[in-house]
C-alpha cells in the first residue's frame, strides 16, 4: 500500500511570516495540531501545537506579534506520496515523529501522514510498531 492511498489531502499549510495566532485560530477551526510550514512551495519546517504551547512559555508577546518562523521546527521530515506505508512508518519512528508531510514528484506539499492514518486505514500492527519507536527514549 502506498502513502498516496492513505494521507489526508488537502494538507493545510502556513507561511513562515504568518503569525503564530493565525496558526493556532487554523489549527483550532480545522481540528488539528500540525501545519506544514511553506516557502515558495517548499517546506521549510513544522508546526506543532506543542511548538505554539511552548512559544508562550515565558513569553512576553503575544502570538500575534509572533511570526511562525520563530516558533517552527525548521527541516521536517517528509515522505513521498509513492512511498510505501511501511516505509513512511519507518521513516517515522527513525526521526521519532507522528506526522509526516507528503510531497508530490514536484516537492510540493501533497498531504499529510500520520500513525493514526497508518492505523485506521493500513495496518495497526505497523502503527503500534512506529509508536513504540517514536515513543522510545534515545
Amino acid at each position: 500500500m502506498l502513502v498516496q492511498e492513505i494521507m489526508t489531502v488537502p494538507a493545510r499549510c502556513a507561511s513562515p511570516q504568518d503569525s503564530a495566532a493565525s496558526a493556532v485560530e487554523l489549527m483550532h477551526s480545522l481540528g488539528i495540531g500540525v501545519l506544514p510550514v511553506v516557502e515558495e512551495e517548499r517546506v521549510v519546517g513544522i508546526l506543532t501545537d506543542r511548538d505554539l504551547v511552548l512559544a508562550l512559555a515565558g513569553q512576553e508577546r503575544g502570538l500575534e506579534e509572533l511570526p511562525i518562523a520563530a516558533v517552527m521546527t525548521p527541516g521536517a521530515v517528509c515522505c513521498r506520496a509513492e512511498d510505501t506505508i511501511e516505509a513512511a512508518a519507518a521513516l517515522m519512528g527513525d526521526h521519532q515523529v507522528r506526522r509526516l508531510p507528503v510531497l508530490d514528484d514536484a516537492g510540493h506539499v501533497a498531504g499529510l501522514l500520520s500513525v493514526t492514518d497508518i492505523a485506521v486505514h493500513a495496518s495497526e500492527q505497523l502503527a503500534g510498531e512506529a509508536l513504540g519507536e517514536i515513543a522510545e527514549y534515545r
